[in-house]
């Protein structure tokens, strides 16, 4: 048995603090100044977790090796399990070639740029976030705006800020699910469970939403695109941002980014059948068309458009969505997909919407939480205590096979599959290909999971969070940073609420501080820092031809990751007050 001490280093609260520090401080370095791949980092962090648990927190090496373990497995199960099958049903439709029908759909709702910035990185690059997260939403999203036309770097730019407000509850609420697990137990405070962190962030990310669609007109075309197009933007903002307060308060958490983009993008289109801008701005890429079926994540679109010059043009009013006038880029004007092939395009994204929907079913709920469905143990040999002396509520590991979202993703791949039909030995194939894309980040997340799990268990954040609990009522401002931090160095909300979820609640009760609302806090100033993250820009510069110059597509989101990020310590300062506090649940 190991019981946590505060002080374990020189009876020192600070010293052991800056101690426990040491594994951050090392996964920062070595990601954000030595830029060593993701992978790496993580191992060498969580190295230097394990030493400094055992040599300066006194905890026993086989307790730590074990925590390591359980924080491992956590990482593949349940996380990448939901990431890896969601983006084999995305792979599924390259396959079979309705990704492309997919995409032309998309074109044909409206050539003009500032609105199909909005339908497609904003509305669709939601419903990716939704389905796997991890990087996803940024790379599709960059190729259907590529092939669209769009210059590259403007792609780039409107597909990273877009991947903003929905982050938070992406691949099907992980973020929410991790942060609900870290902080299980770290706090006697009520309501640090799924449903009460999901209403909460449901409550700080919605009002960002209403933002977004802006700067991304913006972002296209300047002053005259927010002036012209406004009215659609504002539209999919406030919907979508009604959407995920309703979703994750009334209905589902991890339905939340899947509500929200549907009902915004209907929004759209609906406008789009009474309303039409003043005229239509497209961009038209002079040097080559993109080049067919080459639309994977982390595809070289770049070597398929050239140099990615591009040229104005401006038309007058269009008559109807996908009526005349519509244009689409390259050679694929003149293709003509059948309605079928439309609604095949369309029916994995159904079929994933049912199967939720009926999982979700209080009935069907209870009957799946049951052995032999579900099966709750604690980690074989792991006994770890809190300063109190209580057990931590982390050794508890959930395995709930059949309704996890990463089964459920599975059973929805081989549903589509069929609709598409792909013979059992190419769904196979494109399984392990999936898998093998998928490694490295697999690889990734289990190891940063590690690392917060020592970190939790050893007493680690234990001791910062007391420590930082010293700034008192002004660490509610600090609270969002913390978390724009952790998910500008990892790439992933998920592992920056990994990383601090425990620390922001331990924080939040010595400080007097709403526990729920800093752990929500973390998670939503968390988004913010996914446009600026080295694993993000990457995945966009690749997409867009631009390798090695993901410098330049940081300086043009940065001001805006910045901005909105006080705008989030603004709403947390505030829902910490009597202004805004009626809002925490």
């Amino acid at each position: 048995m190991f019981q946590q001490s505060l002080d374990p280093v020189g009876g020192s609260l600070a010293l052991s603090a800056l101690c426990g520090a040491l594994p951050l401080v090392t996964l920062f370095l070595l990601l954000g100044g030595l830029r060593m791949k993701a992978w790496m980092a993580g191992l060498i962090s969580l190295g230097v977790a394990l030493v400094v648990a055992v040599a300066l927190f006194e905890m026993p090496a086989g307790q730590a090796l074990l925590t390591a373990s359980e924080g491992a497995v956590f990482g593949f199960f349940p996380i990448m399990w939901i990431v890896v099958n969601a983006i084999w049903v995305y792979n599924l439709t390259v396959a079979s070639g309705h990704f492309d029908v997919l995409r032309r759909s998309f074109g044909r709702v409206s050539p003009d740029h500032r609105i199909q910035a909005i339908i497609i990185a904003f509305c669709f690059g939601a419903l990716l976030e939704a389905l796997a997260g991890f990087g996803t939403p940024v790379a599709i999203s960059v190729v259907m705006l590529m092939a669209l036309g769009f210059d590259p770097l403007k792609a780039a730019a409107t597909a990273l800020i877009a991947n903003t407000a929905p982050v938070a509850f992406g691949a099907l609420a992980v973020p929410i699910t991790t942060l609900a697990t870290v902080t299980s137990g770290v706090s006697d405070a009520p309501g640090l469970d799924v449903d009460t962190l999901g209403s909460m962030v449901g409550r700080q990310t919605p009002l960002l939403a209403v933002i977004v669609p802006l700067i991304l007109v913006f972002v296209v075309d300047g002053r005259r695109g927010v002036r012209q197009t406004w009215l659609p933007a504002v539209v999919a903002g406030v919907v979508f941002a009604i959407g995920q307060f309703v979703a994750s308060n009334y209905i589902s958490v991890p339905l939340t980014d899947i509500v929200a983009s549907l009902v915004s993008a209907a929004a759209v289109v609906l406008l789009l059948r009474v309303w039409s801008p003043e005229e239509e701005v497209t961009e038209v890429v002079t040097s080559g068309a993109v080049a067919a079926g080459d639309s994977g994540p982390g595809s070289k679109v770049g070597a398929a458009v050239g140099d990615g010059h591009a040229e104005r043009s401006t038309s007058g009013r269009h008559s109807a969505p996908g009526g005349a006038g519509t244009t689409e880029s390259g050679s694929e004007s003149t293709v003509h997909d059948s309605s079928a092939d439309v609604m095949k395009a369309y029916a994995p994204y159904l079929v994933i919407i049912a199967l939720f929907s009926i999982a979700n079913i209080p009935a069907v709920v209870d009957f799946l939480a049951e052995s032999p469905w579900t099966t709750v143990f604690q980690w074989p040999g792991l006994d770890l205590r809190n300063t109190a002396g209580d057990p931590l509520a982390s050794m508890t590991f959930k395995f709930n096979w059949l309704p996890a979202a990463g089964t459920l993703m599975v059973i929805a791949g081989l549903i589509t599959g069929a609709i598409l039909k792909l013979s059992p030995s190419r769904m196979l194939k494109t399984y392990g290909a999936t898998y093998h894309e998928l490694r490295w980040a697999i690889l990734t997340v289990m190891a940063v999971l590690g690392l917060a799990y020592v970190m939790n268990g050893s007493g680690e954040t234990t001791s910062l969070g007391v420590w930082l609990a010293g700034a008192g009522s002004l660490y509610v401002v600090l609270s969002p940073v913390l978390g724009w931090i952790g998910v500008a160095v990892t790439g992933s909300d998920t592992s920056a609420n990994a990383l601090f979820g425990a620390l922001q609640v331990q924080t939040a009760a010595k400080a007097g501080l709403d526990p729920v609302l800093m752990a929500a806090a973390n998670s939503s100033g968390g988004v913010l820092g996914k446009m600026v993250s080295p694993q993000n820009l990457a995945i966009a510069a690749a997409a867009v031809g631009m390798a090695g110059r993901e410098g330049d597509i940081f300086r043009k989101v940065l001001g805006w990751s910045l901005v909105l990020l006080v705008l989030m310590c603004l709403i947390v300062t505030l829902q910490s007050t009597f202004v805004l506090s009626w809002m925490v649940p």
